[in-house]
């Protein structure tokens, strides 16, 4: 199989744009604030370049996947709301709510703003440190008194002659990153789980028609059989085994109800609304419609899934975390001052000569610290590559739920059209065995095969019909929702 090389080149490049482009928008003030200083030691710090640090990702990929169907890979790739291909206006309605309401997207929501929040304090070494004090004193010694009034500004700045603060702020940017990826990762699976829970719920409704349809068709048997046991023309034994057949149906119900009721009571989770307060109008799983979709080739999934695009940032934020960590090795450049005025009478506090200013300039080498700078290097380097196999790792498992939701969809579709088919045919034989029962020329026995025949074959054909919606759903969320040029997903978040 081929190799990603010359993907991985591509990848690169887009990565770098990515990753510029979020450092544009997040890290654009204090840039602005440093620029006089990064042009100033430019040539100085040729040889520290941040972003050079990235491992090699070495991943396997194939040209095509190998339950794709034939013909064009692009043909029918996921929309941006993809959902509404089910042709289910409640199914979109509550899509829609549970993208406005979940509470576990909120909460994706609000690490954002922490996130955001820690670029700023990752920042903050960048600009330079100000503050303003202000004293007055009164000093008795050796029976004076004096007095002494200052008013001063302090400033503080560390030259970041090595990368180590800017490291760690791409590195809160990357986190940042991560955080946004994190939402659309949370979105996704919410609304997959919002269509599955409705695919379970209209299910079980199925079930519970069938059920009552065969419980029907089992009483109406049962009278017969009754009459006939009546009549001397039918055994106790006879009897029986049809009033077990009816017990059995109708025992079938509370099971089906339990199960609608819980899936209605998750379904109002997911759109934040109390149970009690929520209902669902279903209908049958035989009303929606599987749309259409393509997977398009295996690269192309490295830029749609959101979980990918996840373990991308977290690997490139881990990077540039070891970046700053062997960073910390080398000196550190303090720069400080003080100016203010300082007087004896405060009439003269802000005369010319009370004014002063102090300025100073610190270096500061680690000699020995119990090998404590040696350790974090080494910490920063191990959770790089632990981020480097979670992001191959995720790769290659985005491959494997493609491959799996392709296959499941192809032969659950063609289990539907198989199990459909044993359904007329054991419709067919019950009515033909009722018939005859009716006519008294048939055998009690295949009377009650023929009735076991297709309440088996008719339940068993709702279970593939929710296999399928089920396989549908799981491979729009292999293939990571709608897709866009960018590779983003889009949601109601925005």
């Amino acid at each position: 199989m081929p190799t990603i090389t010359s993907v991985r080149a591509v990848q690169r490049i887009l990565a770098h744009a990515r990753i510029t482009g979020a450092r544009a928008r997040l890290g654009g003030k204090w840039r602005a604030a440093s620029a006089l200083s990064v042009l100033a030691l430019s040539s100085a710090l040729s040889g520290c370049i941040l972003g050079s640090e990235r491992p090699e990702l070495n991943l396997d990929m194939s040209d095509a996947y190998r339950a794709a169907p034939k013909g064009d890979a692009d043909a029918a790739v996921p929309v941006l709301d993809w959902w509404r291909g089910f042709r289910s206006g409640e199914l979109t309605a509550l899509m829609e709510a549970a993208q406005i309401y979940n509470l576990d997207i909120a909460v994706a929501i609000a690490q954002i703003v922490q996130a955001d929040a820690q670029v700023g304090v990752s920042g903050a070494p960048l600009l330079p440190s100000v503050s303003g004090n202000a004293s007055a004193e009164a000093l008795r010694t050796a029976g004076k008194d004096t007095q002494l009034y200052n008013v001063n500004l302090s400033a503080s700045y560390m030259l970041d002659f090595w990368g180590k603060n800017r490291a760690l702020l791409y590195a809160a940017e990357e986190n940042a990153t991560v955080a946004r990826y994190n939402r659309e990762v949370v979105i996704l699976t919410t609304i997959v789980t919002v269509a599955n829970t409705y695919f379970q719920i209209l299910a079980a409704q199925d079930e519970l028609r069938v059920t009552r349809q065969n419980l029907a068709a089992a009483e109406r048997i049962l009278g017969l059989v009754r009459n006939q046991f009546n009549g001397g023309t039918a055994s106790q034994l006879d009897l029986s085994q049809q009033e077990s057949l009816v017990a059995t149906q109708r025992a079938a119900i509370p099971p089906l109800e339990v199960a609608l009721g819980q899936n209605i009571a998750a379904l109002a989770v997911l759109v934040a609304r109390a149970p009690a307060n929520f209902t669902v109008h279903g209908g049958s799983t035989k009303q929606i419609i599987v749309p259409r979709v393509t997977p398009g080739l295996p690269s192309e999934l490295l830029y749609q899934r959101p979980d990918i695009r996840q373990a991308e940032a977290q690997l490139a934020s881990s990077n540039f975390s070891v970046e700053a960590a062997r960073a910390a090795f080398f000196p550190q450049i303090s720069l400080t001052g003080t100016t203010g005025f300082q007087s004896a009478a405060l009439a003269s506090l802000f005369t010319p000569g009370a004014w002063f200013y102090t300025a100073a300039a610190s270096l500061t080498q680690p000699i020995f610290d119990g090998f404590l700078l040696e350790s974090q290097l080494k910490q920063a380097k191990g959770v790089q590559l632990q981020n480097l196999q979670v992001y191959r790792k995720a790769v290659l498992s985005a491959f494997a739920d493609v491959e799996k939701a392709l296959l499941a969809l192809q032969q659950f579709t063609l289990q539907e059209r198989l199990q459909n088919d044993v359904v007329i045919a054991s419709r067919k034989a019950f009515d033909v065995a009722e018939t005859q029962l009716r006519g008294g020329t048939i055998n009690l026995i295949t009377v009650l095969q023929t009735q076991q025949t297709l309440f088996t074959a008719e339940n068993n054909l709702v279970l593939v019909r929710l296999n399928k919606l089920l396989a549908a759903s799981s491979l729009f969320q292999a293939l990571g929702g709608g897709w866009t040029p960018s590779g983003t997903l889009v949601s109601l978040q925005q």
